[in-house]
């Protein structure tokens, strides 16, 4: 069905802003209302993956009836890593609603002249 939005048919997600930097790649995420523990940041062979999951539940009880109210949030969200990446030393903050991935580059030497001696 062409009509269905992107986000029926595979949930929502929060978009990502991307930056370069000469030295490091900076991915933002805006995910207001959690804590820095509901996310799990992991990287395997290259692919960073950013992840949360969680669960609310509400109950009162007021007098003849139970009125109980849940919600499920989660998202998954995966990047490939360029080859310059140093995925060893990535660091990640979560502050005032917006999740930060920082992602260094690998220290390239410059080529050096190496002499060779004939013999």
């Amino acid at each position: 069905n062409r009509t269905r939005n992107y986000s029926e048919v595979y949930g929502t997600f929060p978009a990502a802003n991307i930056t370069e930097t000469e030295n490091e790649f900076l991915i933002e995420l805006a995910i207001p209302g959690k804590k820095k523990e509901d996310f799990s940041v992991e990287v395997k062979e290259n692919l960073l993956t950013i992840s949360s999951e969680s669960k609310t539940n509400k109950e009162e009880t007021e007098k003849s009836f139970t009125r109980k109210e849940f919600n499920y949030e989660s998202f998954k969200r995966s990047f490939k890593l360029p080859a310059i990446a140093n995925s060893e030393s990535i660091g990640a903050s979560y502050f005032e609603g917006i999740l930060k991935i920082s992602i260094p580059k690998k220290v390239i030497q410059k080529d050096a002249v190496k002499s060779i001696t004939v013999l």
